[in-house]
C-alpha cells in the first residue's frame, strides 16, 4: 500500500544512442559491437550503444510503464484498518512500537470535543502536556536528523520518528494548531489512513481521540456501516477449551509414545537371539563353549607337563654325553697298543 504513492521514473530513451555507429561486421578480428565511423578523432572506431561501452546506454533501460502501484481489495484494506484501530487500544503494542505513554492516563486517550476548537499551537502543546502526551512529542523532536543517502538531495532531507496521531471529527482549527508540532499527525475519522495507524506495517500507533470522533466509529463500523471481520472464536483461550470436560469426554484418548524397537540381533552371533529361536541349539552351543574352555585348560596343563619332561630329558642327555666322553678316552692299558697272547 505504501508503494501506491510512487512517481514513475526512467532514463531518457535517447541516452547512449545519440552516436552514429554501425558494426564493422566479421573478418576484421574485432568485436561486432557498433562502432563510431569517421577518422581523425579519438571517437572514431570506438564502440557505441552497448552497455559495456563508454558512453553507451544502460542495460535494460528503465521504462515509465513499469507496474508502480499495487491493487488491494477494498475489503482487505477495511479489515487492515479495523485491525490497526484495535491495536491502538492495546497498551503493550503501543509501548512496543516505541511511544512514551508512561504519563498517559488511559489508552486509547479520549478527550472532550473542545480540543477540536484549538486554534493556537501553544494551546495544543498545553493540551498534550496536560494529558501526558508531550513526552512522545519531545521524543519525536529529538529524533530529527539528516537522512543517510541521496534522499537528502531530493526534498526529504530529514528523518523524524512518529509521534501521536490526533483523530478528530470536525476541523474547527485543530488541524492548524497541531500540524506544526514535530511528529504529530492529524486525521479525520471519516478518512482513517492505514499508513498513519500502522506506519511501516507496525501496529500500535499512539492515538489521541476527540469524543465525537470515537463516537462516530460506531456509525462507521456499526450495524449499518462497514462490515468488520467476525472473530473465528468467541473464547480465544484454546487450551481451556481443549481441556474442558465437554471436549475431553468425546475425543479419543491421547496416543502414547511410539514403540521403540530394538535392532534385530543376529542369532549366529547373539546367544539370546538364538535361544529365542532354538533353545536346544543355544544350549548345545553353550556346552561346546564350556568344552572348549575345558580343553583349553587341559591343553595348558598338558603343555606344562611336556615342557617339564623335556627339561628332564635335557638333563639326562647331558649326563649321558659326559659319561660317553669319559668312557671313550683310551686308558694306560691300551696306550702302546693291545695284543692278545
Amino acid at each position: 500500500m505504501n508503494k501506491n504513492k510512487r512517481q514513475a521514473y526512467a532514463v531518457n530513451i535517447h541516452a547512449g544512442k545519440r552516436a552514429v555507429a554501425s558494426s564493422w561486421g566479421t573478418g576484421r578480428a574485432v568485436a561486432r559491437i557498433p562502432r563510431v565511423g569517421g577518422s581523425g578523432t579519438s571517437r572514431s572506431g570506438q564502440g557505441a550503444f552497448g552497455n559495456m561501452c563508454r558512453g553507451g546506454r544502460m542495460f535494460a533501460p528503465t521504462k515509465t510503464w513499469r507496474k508502480w502501484h499495487k491493487k488491494i481489495n477494498i475489503t482487505q484494506k477495511r479489515y487492515a484498518v479495523a485491525s490497526a484501530l484495535a491495536a491502538t487500544a492495546v497498551p503493550a503494542l503501543v509501548m512496543a512500537r516505541g511511544h512514551i505513554v508512561d504519563e498517559v492516563p488511559e489508552i486509547p486517550l479520549v478527550m472532550e470535543n473542545a480540543v477540536e476548537s484549538t486554534k493556537k499551537t501553544s494551546q495544543a502543546k498545553d493540551v498534550l502536556a496536560a494529558v501526558g502526551a508531550a513526552d512522545d512529542v519531545e521524543k519525536a523532536a529529538k529524533s530529527k536528523q539528516i537522512r543517510a543517502g541521496k534522499g537528502k538531495m531530493r526534498n526529504r532531507r530529514y528523518t523524524l520518528r512518529r509521534g501521536p496521531l490526533v483523530i478528530y471529527a470536525t476541523n474547527d482549527g485543530i488541524e492548524q494548531a497541531f500540524r506544526n508540532l514535530p511528529g504529530v499527525e492529524l486525521c479525520c475519522v471519516d478518512r482513517l489512513n492505514l499508513l498513519q495507524l500502522a506506519p511501516g506495517g507496525h501496529m500500535g500507533r499512539f492515538c489521541v481521540w476527540s469524543q465525537a470522533a470515537l463516537e462516530k466509529l460506531e456509525e462507521i463500523y456499526g450495524d449499518n456501516g462497514k462490515r468488520l471481520p467476525h472473530a473465528t472464536m468467541i473464547n480465544a483461550d484454546l487450551a481451556r477449551i481443549i481441556n474442558s470436560d465437554e471436549i475431553q469426554s468425546v475425543v479419543k484418548p491421547a496416543k502414547g509414545p511410539n514403540k521403540i524397537y530394538l535392532p534385530k540381533a543376529n542369532p549366529l552371533r547373539n546367544m539370546d537371539a538364538l535361544e529365542k529361536l532354538d533353545p536346544y541349539a543355544a544350549e548345545a552351543r553353550r556346552a561346546e563353549i564350556r568344552a572348549q574352555a575345558v580343553r583349553a585348560q587341559n591343553k595348558d596343563d598338558l603343555l606344562a607337563k611336556k615342557r617339564a619332561q623335556r627339561e628332564d630329558r635335557k638333563k639326562f642327555k647331558a649326563q649321558g654325553k659326559a659319561f660317553y666322553e669319559k668312557v671313550s678316552k683310551q686308558g694306560e692299558v691300551c696306550e702302546n697298543g693291545f695284543t692278545i697272547e
